[in-house]
């Protein structure tokens, strides 16, 4: 184990392994056999953790990076001084965004091994990728009006809709599918697949339970929470409700003195805390814009967003604002706790039942 470990004590609960973090490009080892990398993102989330474990004579890579030269550099420099010519045996992905499974395809065509991943993930990801270089659907601009999206932000969707093949290297076109409750033997343990719901259709947490260790994914993080959204595909999808219970659902199956290697912020001790913390605070959310929901309401209305985000939302992030908005009011419209309709100008309006 890296010199460096310490434990943090945190206020909410939780309990930090590491005092600092490690550089891009640097390797750390958090249990044994187990290491941490963290790789370059954007400005507003500038970086993703990745893990490697070590497996007999190769290694195991568990999420990718986004599908970018500097992130192919730092992966080579990982492969030629930590791998140092030991064979990757198997890829795992977590889910189908791109900062997950960006060079996925990149590595499983560099060291012919098999993506592993859930079906759900694995198809959604090939299905949005197929809509590279294609116009936006009358459906996804109808779905955007109808929210209250100025006209503006939807020129703007029109010109970057289809950019997702671009952040991604090509799929395989085959892969190993894991489901939940699923186990895989990696280094002589056990690790077993946790499924969780909302953030992504089919997110696979792994778990090893000699290791005290759960890989989370987007699933668990411990200082921000991951996005919930609603979007042009299933605009009546219950995503919150399907997140809230699969955070109930975890805390049935994780025990509580887990390892939590998160992709975003930091390792941590604490999963039942920070599960519950989650859950608690969609609900505080919830009740709000119920009592906020008084009078008919936008999905854009300001009074909304005011209640969801602590930031201010710009035009760069009015489409995930207003996906995260929507997320919440088809909960409590499936609660049976508003009713929805369209106004005289084709709006959607949420009003307290």
């Amino acid at each position: 184990m890296d010199e460096k470990k310490q434990i943090v004590e945190n206020a909410h609960g939780l309990t930090y392994l590491f005092d600092d973090k490690p550089e891009p490009a640097e390797i750390r080892e958090v249990a044994e056999g187990v290491h941490w990398l963290r790789l370059p993102l954007f400005e507003t989330l500038d970086h993703i953790n990745v893990w490697l474990l070590e497996d007999g004579d190769s290694w195991v890579i568990v999420d990718t990076g986004l599908n970018n030269d500097r992130t192919k550099e730092i992966w080579e420099n990982v492969f030629d001084k930590t791998f140092q010519g030991k064979p990757v045996s198997r890829i795992l992905v977590t889910h189908m965004h791109p900062d997950h499974i960006g060079l996925a395809g990149w590595m499983v065509e560099k060291f012919d091994v098999m993506l592993t991943m859930t079906r759900l993930e694995y198809l959604t990801c090939r299905v949005l990728a197929a809509d590279t270089d294609k116009e936006a659907p009358k459906e996804a601009l109808d779905f955007l009006y109808q929210a209250g999206v100025p006209d503006e932000i939807i020129e703007g969707y029109k010109k970057r809709f289809g950019m997702f093949g671009a952040a991604i290297y090509d799929l395989p076109q085959n892969f190993y599918r894991v489901s939940d409750e699923e186990e895989i033997v990696i280094n002589g343990r056990i690790w077993k697949v946790a499924v969780g719901n909302g953030h992504s259709p089919e997110h696979a947490c792994f778990f090893c339970p000699s290791l005290k260790v759960v890989i989370s994914g987007d699933q668990i993080l411990p200082r921000i929470s991951s996005h919930v959204g609603v979007f042009p595909n299933e605009p009546d999808a219950n995503n919150l409700e399907d997140w809230i219970g699969s955070c109930k659902k975890l805390q049935t199956v994780f025990p509580e003195d887990l390892l939590v290697l998160p992709s975003h912020n930091e390792p941590f001790y604490g999963v039942h805390n920070r599960l519950q913390s989650l859950i608690d605070g969609h609900e505080k959310r919830l009740a709000k814009l119920l009592a906020a929901c008084d009078t008919p309401r936008s999905p854009a209305d300001p009074a909304l967003f005011s209640i969801l985000f602590k930031r201010t939302i710009d035009k760069g992030l009015f489409i995930m604002a207003i996906s995260e908005s929507i997320a919440h009011l088809n909960c409590l419209y499936r609660r049976g706790l508003v009713n929805k309709s369209l106004d005289e100008d084709g709006r959607l309006r949420f009003v307290a039942s």
